[in-house]
């Protein structure tokens, strides 16, 4: 007797008969070929495909970066692209100057309007404007001085809230977003335990104070990501009670984020961490926030900070680590990652220190699944880009000494900031995807 299949799968093997029809008569009989496009995984257990589904049901497929659009045609999707080709397009995303920049940043606001107008608010490639005057000395010191500002309000926050103290005169790195292995929060981890170790055994050494402020929300199932959250904690709690520092390192995790708080920090921050593994991070909006509030990214060829990259010029961006190209050489050849641990002495000591417990004393074994993993199964390749983060760290240190060169990355991040807008997004969504005539309202 055959079985009677649920009526949403019927539908979907229906859809896929279709297709598969129509691959065979318009495009190629290759078996091998139809195999790989079909919805239905074939296998001890059948599934459904939902990639696959989503493409066939489509009209249009945006990677929302130019990267991952890429990305798509010649690796995700390049069978698709090859059955559908005029599918596949790229429309980068943006974000809304009204309230990353209007409400976040109101002095920030204030001053642009004196300089250039308020026509910004609504077509933020006005902010290119501003360029003229990036070297005039009293725009510059008014920038500087706005962040400043920004950054003793956040420290205010902090010690109103968690008790602890921040320099504003530090350098304020940030990296706040949803906490997850691909986007590496643990990345950033090792690299504070690096430096605190190197700053214990070079104290005279002239340091540049650091505070590292993250933030984001885990899923409640996601037991990686709330270990993560927790070792972080862990980490500050040593760090910011550890009186040899005097004060030049700071760890902080903001808990309860949301977009009151994000408008808080964002305005504050000096470096921008957007480290996610290259090829992982579709695109990104926080790295476009940042920038557009004078904050230098850090970040991988990943995502969005790609398209920053070659808007603001790499002399006022960090890049680090792998690219694309590099990451899938690295999984071909068998990435093993216990070799780096290994071959590095600095990320070994981080690494057992992590997992003796010396930052969780009271209970040693806490992280020694956590860390194992990275050792043994390290997905996101930490372990791989941690000495290429490691080294471009030093060099954000040494720029932000010099105080000339910084203000001027910051403006340079700022004034080169009008394509990501979300209203330039959604005007390309309407001309090149919906296909609709913007209507004047009357």
């Amino acid at each position: 007797m055959a079985k009677i299949l649920p009526r949403h799968l019927q539908m979907i093997f229906e859809i896929n008969d279709h297709f598969l029809e129509y691959v065979r008569t318009y495009v190629t009989t290759d078996n091998d070929f139809i195999r790989r496009v079909s919805l239905i995984e074939e296998g001890y257990q059948r599934k459904v495909r939902m990639g696959w589904l989503s493409v066939v049901g489509s009209h249009k497929i945006n990677g929302v970066a130019e990267i991952h659009s890429d990305l798509m045609v010649t690796s995700t999707f390049a069978d698709f692209a090859r059955i559908f080709p005029e599918r596949f397009t790229n429309v980068t995303n943006g974000i809304t100057p009204r309230r990353w920049l209007a409400v976040a940043n109101p002095q920030l606001a204030t001053l642009f309007d004196k300089y250039i107008g308020s026509e910004w608010r609504c077509d933020l490639s006005q902010i290119a404007k501003l360029k003229p005057f990036t070297q005039e000395k009293a725009f510059k010191e008014a920038v500087a001085d706005i962040k400043f500002a920004n950054k003793v309000k956040l420290a205010e926050y902090v010690k109103r809230e968690l008790g602890v103290e921040l320099d504003p005169h530090a350098l304020f790195d940030v990296q706040v977003k949803r906490i997850h292995e691909y986007k590496r929060q643990m990345l950033n981890v090792l690299h504070i335990i690096a430096r605190y170790n190197e700053m214990l055994a070079n104290p005279e050494k002239d340091w540049q104070p650091r505070v590292f402020i993250l933030a984001g929300k885990a899923a409640s199932a996601y037991y990686a990501a709330k270990q993560t959250i927790h070792l972080i904690n862990d980490v500050a709690n040593v760090i910011n009670n550890d009186e040899r520092l005097k004060g030049r390192l700071k760890v902080v995790f903001i808990p309860n984020y949301s977009v009151s708080l994000a408008q808080l920090i964002i305005p504050a921050a000096d470096i921008s961490e957007q480290i996610s593994l290259a090829g992982t991070e579709a695109s990104g909006t926080s790295n476009m926030k940042f920038a557009l509030n004078g904050a230098l990214t850090l970040g991988t060829l990943d995502g969005a900070n790609v398209e920053i990259l070659e808007n603001v010029g790499e002399n006022h961006i960090f890049i680090f680590g792998n690219t694309v190209e590099q990451v899938e050489q690295l999984r071909r050849d068998g990435y093993r990652s216990f070799e780096y641990y290994q071959n590095d002495a600095q990320l070994r000591t981080v690494v057992d220190q992590i997992i003796e417990g010396k930052f969780s004393p009271e209970d040693p074994q806490r992280y020694h699944q956590l860390l194992q993993g990275l050792q043994y199964h390290d997905y996101y390749q930490a372990f791989a880009d941690f000495r290429s983060y490691v080294e471009t760290q030093k060099a954000v240190d040494e720029k932000y000494k010099q105080r000339d060169q910084w203000i001027e990355s910051t403006i340079q991040n700022i004034v080169n900031m009008g394509f990501f807008s979300s209203d330039r997004t959604i005007k390309e969504y309407a001309e090149r995807i919906w296909k609709i005539s913007s209507i004047q309202a009357k």
